[in-house]
């Protein structure tokens, strides 16, 4: 006889798999992809930006970047997407700031 296992339970065990191994990553969710992200702070040193600048870049604030690193809270949607583009070419956030 087949099991019916609450939806809840299976999400939580794919969470649990993505996430196992990787600590050093945030997740950007959009439909229908799944893209892993370095941290904000290792994404704004490969980008060599220094926080303030990084913060222009993302048209935030600098203590929303702090908070950021400090995984205090997370970026909005709109900015993990900006984030992804970064990942994908470093040298945008130079030209976000021009």
């Amino acid at each position: 006889m087949e099991e019916n296992v609450p939806v809840s339970d299976v999400l939580n065990d794919i969470e649990a798999i993505v996430f196992k191994n990787a600590e050093s990553l945030s997740v950007c969710m959009s439909a229908p992809d799944i893209v892993l992200l370095p941290e904000p702070q290792q994404l704004r040193e490969m980008a060599g930006l220094e926080v303030d600048e990084f913060a222009r870049a993302m048209g935030v604030s600098v203590t929303a970047v702090k908070r950021w690193e400090a995984k205090r809270t997370k970026p909005s949607a709109t900015v993990q997407k900006l984030m992804q583009l970064l990942h994908e070419n470093p040298y945008l956030g130079k030209q976000l700031l021009q």
